[in-house]
């Protein structure tokens, strides 16, 4: 194996893919290496349907062979570090190897130990996540009998910031198809203040909620996890103003509700315990802390925050000019999907390739482009895609699918995510081909 490429991309995700498969397809250039451990690729955006038993989850891997590029050098191996000022990158088991040109893309990580008890609790029980192990997600749906069903959301960046409320809504759709949701309160969980950050997104989903009358319950930071005694602690990260107790139990008068902490009111069963809010619950879905990998973390290619520090428009590192970086390692200020990426990908391939030819970056600008398919029922969903000023930016393509207004749900957006977007993605992403 050579200790030298032009260009060595880190991570064998939807990102290094992609770049890779570009930058061979499109531009001709050979010489490029994969840095990445795993054997198997996911198709993790489908992970949604697999919880929600409407989707085979073996039809989301392939093996990491089939996948990376034909003209590119797989190193199965794990990157432990970086010594940018001399373009060099560490690795676990194949010694250091020099590049002209890095990319880095190894996606982020989970990190348990930022919720108590939720490492040991995770994947067992009631205590499920899509992003884990989205079968174990459907067998707790599958056999929930009523009571209390939570779902939550970290205080970290998230893949997907609107995958923990999409299971919600197909949960609610479930448990009225097995005859339990009218003994069932649903409870959502957020550190945020509101639904989404998009406003003609968010209006169509307080519809939904109030279609589904769930409980929403904001500025909620979940701590720890007790397992045994299935309660879910939550820090209050918004002060609780005077006579605020009245959150912590059921009130007289729902007009005294602080409707900034609450909305559609649940009598569900809680804790107080100094500081922290227990919620009880019967079953639970969470999204685990996630961060960037601690080999970028420990690392002088990134930001006070610990992500990787690119320019948001040009995908160059800040201090590294032959360094790029993209996808969910990224510091970037917009939602981190495999939407994102794709609109990432081109912006680094083409300066990748000015570099090389003429020694300057080209003037493509990434603008925040991303996109979250927010599936609100089996058949149906929105598609919220917006830019960094969080405006809606509908694709014009889904003209062509007769769809006039996707922040509206629709069953032919359903039909896109499970079946179009699925073979756009390998067919078409992943052969480097444009989307």
């Amino acid at each position: 194996m050579k200790s030298h490429y032009q260009i060595l991309i880190i991570g064998g995700g939807t990102a290094g893919i992609m770049t890779a498969a570009q930058l061979i397809q499109q531009k001709k250039l050979k010489d490029i290496a994969i840095i990445e451990p795993a054997s198997t690729h996911y198709y993790q955006p489908a992970w949604t349907l697999v919880g929600a038993g409407t989707y085979d989850y073996d039809k989301t891997a392939k093996p990491m062979a089939d996948v990376i590029p034909n003209d590119a050098i797989w190193i199965k191996d794990k990157a432990t570090g970086f010594d940018p000022e001399n373009n060099l990158v560490h690795t676990s088991e194949s010694g250091d190897i020099t590049y002209d040109y890095l990319v880095v893309a190894p996606g982020l990580v989970y990190d348990n130990s930022l919720v108590k008890g939720l490492g040991d609790a995770l994947d067992k029980g009631v205590v499920c996540s899509n992003y884990t192990d989205p079968n174990h997600t459907w067998e707790v749906i599958k056999n929930f009998k009523g009571g209390t069903a939570l779902f939550t959301q970290p205080a970290t960046p998230i893949k997907c910031g609107g995958a923990p409320q999409k299971i919600m809504y197909l949960a609610d759709s479930y448990f009225r198809k097995s005859g339990v949701r009218d003994k069932t309160n649903i409870v959502f969980a957020t550190p945020g203040s509101i639904i989404f950050g998009v406003k003609e997104i968010a209006e169509t989903l307080m519809k939904v909620i109030d279609r589904k009358d769930i409980n929403l319950r904001f500025h909620h930071k979940l701590v720890s996890i007790d397992a045994e005694k299935q309660i879910a602690w939550y820090e209050l990260n918004k002060e609780i103003p005077e006579g605020g107790c009245i959150i912590m139990t059921k009130p007289e008068d729902k007009n005294l509700l602080d409707k900034d902490f609450q909305y559609n009111y649940k009598d569900v069963k809680v804790t107080v315990k100094g500081d922290l809010y227990g919620i009880h619950y019967d079953m639970i879905h969470t999204a685990p802390p996630q961060t960037a990998p601690k080999f970028i973390q420990d690392s002088p290619l990134v930001n006070d925050s610990k992500w990787l520090d690119v320019d948001i428009h040009t995908m160059q590192h800040n201090k590294y000019p032959n360094i790029f970086g993209l996808g969910d390692v990224a510091s970037l200020p917009t939602a981190k999907t495999g939407a994102a990426i794709r609109k990432q990908v081109p912006i680094i391939v083409d300066n990748i390739d000015l570099l090389i030819a003429h020694h300057k970056i080209g003037t493509k600008s990434y603008n925040g482009y991303s996109s979250c398919p927010l599936v609100t029922d089996y058949g149906k969903m929105v598609l919220a895609e917006f830019d960094y000023g969080n405006n809606f930016t509908p694709d014009p393509k889904l003209k062509s699918m007769l769809i006039s207004d996707s922040s509206k749900e629709h069953w032919r957006l359903w039909m896109l995510k499970k079946y179009g977007l699925p073979y756009l993605y390998w067919n078409k992403m992943m052969k480097g081909k444009d989307v």
